[in-house]
């Protein structure tokens, strides 16, 4: 028996460049929500062309509310709704998942890539676990690791692909779009990327293999802001120190507790951001 469990982010899925696209409520939502879940519709059938017994879907964006439960393939079950204990990888630590997919990722804050951030859509300008800039894929990669769990897909833009090569240089990608600025893209149809993550996952399913849990804490998570007082902010949470003007750090014993605590401060961070001013 092996198990897939897909870590689903809308940045990065077909179609998807600009706010609109992602933010619940919007007509441009609504309308890339059948590209998304098409998206991983594809990744479920590959997982399950390729040999895998079961497949559930970690709902990882925003509200954690907007792939289409109806349009989904029936083999495949859905978590969804926020406030999870791992967030975006919610599921990886119950000891039963052999691999795991992150569908619709993107680059993160401060670097090129559509859409481009790091948990927050603007305010952290760069996030560095143990000096190394980390997008949402790392920083979810070195938790997966902790339960010996490795990353077997990612599909996203062409840049995301490339920093997947950085944390999880055997999983398989598939491209959906290519960079042309944060909010520009040349795009592939959805029928073309269903084809394309299909394959890939198809692929990645032979790599869906537990191995022996990584440990290799502490880690040091330093994070950078586009305002002073949001610095200030962030060391309202316990064991995170201000280093510079517009940065903070934190030592995390592993990255289960690097990741809850990274929650905390954008979760603190992101209520100090006054509308206009931020």
């Amino acid at each position: 028996m092996s198990k897939i469990l897909i870590s689903a982010d809308m940045e990065g899925a077909t179609g998807v460049t600009w706010p609109a696209d992602v933010l619940p409520g919007t007509p441009q939502w609504e309308r890339c929500r059948p590209m998304f879940t098409s998206d991983v519709n594809a990744a479920i059938a590959g997982f399950f062309d390729g040999g895998v017994d079961e497949v559930l879907v970690n709902e990882a964006h925003w509200t954690m509310r907007n792939l289409l439960l109806e349009q989904l393939d029936d083999r495949a079950q859905m978590l969804t709704g926020r406030h999870k204990s791992l967030s975006m990888v919610e599921g990886v630590q119950h000891g039963d998942v052999d691999g795991i997919a992150f569908v619709g990722y993107h680059t993160g804050a401060g670097a090129e890539g559509v859409l481009a951030h790091t948990y927050l859509a603007n305010s952290l300008t760069g996030v560095w676990v143990d000096g190394t800039r980390a997008s949402e894929g790392l920083l979810n990669a070195l938790v997966v690791a902790e339960y010996g769990v490795p990353v077997v897909l990612v599909t996203g833009d062409d840049l995301t692909c490339e920093d997947a090569g950085g944390y999880a240089p055997e999983a398989r990608t598939a491209a959906v779009k290519d960079y042309v600025s944060r909010y520009a893209a040349v795009c592939r149809t959805p029928a073309r990327t269903a084809r394309d993550i299909r394959a890939a996952a198809r692929e990645a399913a032979a790599l869906a293999v537990r191995h022996e849990p990584v440990a290799r804490g502490p880690h040091e998570v330093a994070m950078e802001f586009d305002a002073e007082h949001l610095a200030g902010a962030a060391t309202c949470v316990p064991g995170v120190e201000r280093t510079g003007e517009r940065r903070v750090a934190y030592t995390a014993p592993d990255m289960y507790e690097g990741i809850r605590c990274f929650k905390a401060v954008t979760t603190v961070v992101s209520s100090a951001v006054e509308e206009q001013y931020g």
